[in-house]
């Protein structure tokens, strides 16, 4: 089973080759995040000496990875060197996700630029999982052939899926709001691609921590839409729970003897803050955009909208108030569809927090990557991967070239 590629790998033994591997990355995260950079920057950053730096540095271009931009202007002392960047045709990340109305894909290359994304709607709730994968696996192949045209070579795959995905598999055990149970993706999805598989909640919480403004290392993450996932971040990892179920926010009962929910319960969280309890609580249709929709009248005072997000905010708070005293995170960050809304959520959410925790988190941060999270993030980690170890990458991505030259 191949291990999901936005886990990190067991450390490698202190060998030479080690060594080298974890210099290589090195290189590689100094280079992608900061810049363009000399030769000599990226020694002077990353400690080791110039010589060394360029060794590393000209392997990683014999692999495609780094490029040269030509030199750059001269500091106070010394010839000007060639400025280094990742490599604009090299390896990339191609994310898809499955959302209950929705199914997207996009590639995104080593300096973290969406360089093709494609997104169908469609109600995929009740659906077989194999023509749902079917059509995923088309948008996969559209995208990935756009990337392929302008040089890049697809590192891997990672699905983002709105259900419980079993710890080290790409295995969905159960799905409540698409009534999907022990579906293994791998078998229905059409992909040469290594492939990971993760909860939706998951992959937005990392997206936050990679890509977020000021974000901290310690969060709880709360992904909102016609779900409600979790996702706690502890020291820059994710947190997952022995089976990897840890999250499930949204199936934490607010109202124990509220109404039906389709995981078997009675009133859990979404059926008062997902996105079609607060249409129903509003009395608002459902539509393309609905989420805008709710915003829009929100905005333009509502009173049934606004009375409805308030309820909304309010059994939010509720239902972190368990998260934020037994984990005690640094910030809780509001992500997803619902995060457009806001304005007219917090203030009963943060009420709600504040009467009812002992010691409150920092704040409640609202995402700035909103309900493209999910997506990102699963791009993202194979992003990451790459950079990880960028040798590893190399190689799969070779590997996979001739399997599809093979076909």
């Amino acid at each position: 089973m191949t291990a999901p590629l936005h886990e990190t790998r067991p450390g490698t033994p202190d060998t030479q080759q080690g060594m080298r591997r974890r210099n290589l990355s090195r290189v590689m995260h100094s280079v992608a995040t900061e810049g363009p950079l000399s030769r000599a920057a990226v020694a002077q950053r990353i400690g080791l000496t110039r010589a060394a730096v360029s060794t590393l540095v000209d392997e990683l271009i014999r692999a495609g990875l780094i490029e040269e931009l030509g030199p750059q202007r001269p500091g106070r002392v010394g010839r000007p060197g060639s400025a280094l960047v990742v490599s604009r045709r090299g390896p990339a990340g191609v994310g898809a996700e499955v959302g209950v109305d929705h199914l997207a894909a996009c590639v995104v290359d080593l300096s973290g630029e969406i360089r093709a994304r494609a997104v169908r709607r469609v109600a995929n709730r009740g659906r077989a999982p194999g023509p749902v994968l079917g059509e995923l696996s088309i948008l996969v192949r559209e995208v990935t052939a756009r990337a392929e045209r302008e040089g890049l070579r697809p590192a891997g795959l990672a699905v983002a899926v709105p259900g419980l995905v079993a710890r080290g598999t790409r295995t969905v055990v159960r799905a409540p709001n698409l009534d999907w149970h022990d579906t293994d993706v791998s078998a229905l999805l059409e992909t040469r691609l290594p492939l990971s598989v993760d909860n939706e909640a998951n992959f937005g919480a990392l997206a936050e921590l990679w890509l977020g403004d000021g974000t901290p290392a310690d969060f709880l993450h709360v992904s909102a839409e016609i779900g409600i996932g979790a996702a706690l971040v502890v020291d820059g990892r994710l947190l997952r729970g022995t089976r990897g179920f840890a999250g499930e926010l949204g199936h934490v009962p607010v109202r124990p003897e509220g109404p039906a929910c389709p995981c078997g319960g009675r009133g859990c969280l979404e059926q008062y803050a997902g996105e079609e309890a607060v249409l129903r609580a509003a009395g608002v249709a459902p539509g393309e955009d609905r989420v805008g929709l709710l915003a829009e009248r929100a905005g333009a005072g509502d009173t049934g909208v606004r009375r409805a997000l308030r309820g909304a905010g309010s059994a939010l708070g509720i239902a972190l108030t368990g998260a934020v005293n037994l984990l005690d995170p640094r910030a809780v960050v509001l992500g997803g569809a619902l995060s457009r809304l806001a304005p007219w959520l917090l203030p009963s959410l943060e009420r709600e927090l504040t009467r009812r925790t002992a010691t409150p988190a920092d704040g409640v941060l609202v995402s700035r990557i909103g309900p493209d999270g999910p997506l990102l993030g699963a791009a993202h980690s194979v992003v990451r991967a790459v950079l990880d170890d960028p040798a590893m990458a190399t190689a799969t991505a070779t590997a996979t070239a001739t399997a599809t030259a093979g076909a």
